[in-house]
């Protein structure tokens, strides 16, 4: 498993609007074959504050996801409401491994 860690500071005005959006794109996102898990947190303390955990079935799977109808509508829709632009961190999954899903 490959479980990539997506950072996002929006602007205060654009919360529930960026809400709704990701929200939208995770419904759509868990549909796809090479994707396990896709999770939309916010931070408690600082509500414009963002975390995407996604979690891809294999390395092709993030590409794939790149490219499907659903994601370049959240791309698209979410870039004027970020506050700066949004990093990303990639991990493998040590426990539970591939054999516990």
């Amino acid at each position: 498993m490959l479980v990539v860690h997506v950072h996002v500071t929006v602007k205060p005005d654009c919360i529930d609007a960026f809400r709704k959006a990701s929200m939208e794109n995770a419904r759509a996102s868990v549909q796809e074959p090479g994707i396990a898990r896709f999770d939309v947190l916010q931070r408690h303390d600082d509500p414009a504050r963002f975390l995407l955990t996604e979690v891809y079935r294999n390395e092709d799977a993030p590409a794939q996801h790149k490219e499907t109808a659903h994601y370049k509508v959240w791309r698209d829709t979410v870039a004027p409401m970020m506050a700066e632009p949004r990093s990303s961190v990639k991990f493998f999954n040590v426990f539970p491994d591939d054999s516990d899903w």
